[in-house]
């Protein structure tokens, strides 16, 4: 678990980029040169969080794919009602964002503290579709990750890299990488109490049972860490994301249910996914993100569209809204 929080995270220069793209493509090699690397190792925390939140609170989780719009998807979240907000796949210093660090500026925007940690170190431009965003043909740090922000102070913040396989370092294709999925956290300050919250990103490329081991690192650190405090989970768990697969066939959720916690997936037939400027392929409909909580009161989660006000997609993933009415 990773707990080092600053104001900005260790620069990653062209010369450390280069080191990465050189090591043999090798597991060990990977995971000795990323343990080194201080980039990989602290979370960002920023922004300008007050009080704590009143009851009943919302909740939003995104994948907001990059981020290409950080103005447009601010407005979004702000029209959600959310003061409380988990973030994926949020660039930091990448040519197809502009090189832009677009978590900080959705949390001034809106107003809000935020926490920010690296899953990728991102060694190429991206796909296809990708580059057609780039003005630049470098990265100035390569940065991709995942994020949580709030209205109040976030409170020991802390950070879990999950169990993987390399994928993204071996096989990456257009996509090559360091790094492995993680979840991201804080102690939210409440007018009733403490909770915890936590966005997290499961592994794509991976079969049920890969992502139910990674669920049951994020459940393991919280029971340990944080033992007895309500939580909310949220994020693209990606369920189902396999050839022929269903989100009823991942095993995460009755393992979760089995630990007490609660499942928020909105409709049951449902999708949380739609074609976007960067993923553009007309029949991708997949439920994919979710809430789990555990000692909360919470509504019914609702599936709100990533279209802004002209119609254009901010996402291949539509926001997910949850109603937190109190702690249990």
């Amino acid at each position: 678990m990773i707990t080092a929080a600053v104001a900005e995270l260790a620069p990653l220069s062209q010369k450390d980029r280069a080191a990465i793209a050189a090591l043999p493509c090798d597991l060990s090699a990977h995971d000795a040169y990323m343990s080194g690397l201080a980039t990989m190792t602290q979370i960002e925390t920023g922004g300008s969080g007050g009080n704590p939140l009143s009851l009943p609170l919302t909740v939003a989780a995104w994948n907001l794919e990059r981020c290409l719009f950080p103005e447009a998807s601010a407005i979004k979240l702000a029209s959600s009602g959310a003061s409380l907000v988990l973030l994926s796949e949020m660039d930091k210093g990448m040519a197809r964002t502009g090189q832009r660090h677009p978590t900080a500026e959705i949390a001034a925007r809106l107003g809000m503290s935020y926490a920010y940690g690296v899953e990728f170190i991102e060694l190429g431009l991206g796909s296809d579709t990708e580059r057609a965003f780039c003005s630049d043909s470098f990265n100035e740090l390569g940065l991709h990750g995942n994020a949580l922000m709030a209205r109040s102070v976030l409170l020991q913040p802390f950070m879990l890299r999950l169990p993987g396989n390399g994928h993204w370092f071996l096989n990456g294709g257009d996509q090559p990488r360091m790094g492995e999925r993680m979840a991201i956290g804080a102690i939210i300050e409440t007018v009733t109490g403490p909770l915890v919250a936590v966005s997290t990103h499961l592994e794509s490329v991976a079969q049920p049972a890969g992502r139910a081991t990674q669920m049951t690192a994020i459940l393991d650190l919280l029971d340990s860490r944080f033992p007895g405090l309500p939580v909310v989970i949220g994020g693209d768990l990606n369920t189902g994301n396999f050839p022929g697969g269903s989100w009823r066939q991942e095993t995460l959720f009755a393992n979760a249910e089995g630990r007490g916690y609660t499942i928020h997936g909105g409709p049951e037939e449902a999708v949380t996914t739609r074609p976007s400027l960067i993923t553009r392929w007309p029949d991708r409909a997949m439920k994919l993100d979710w809430f789990l909580t555990r000692g909360l009161h919470a509504g019914a989660m609702r599936i709100e569209t990533s279209l802004d006000g002209e119609g254009k997609p901010l996402s291949d993933h539509d926001l997910i809204v949850l109603q937190i009415k109190g702690l249990a």
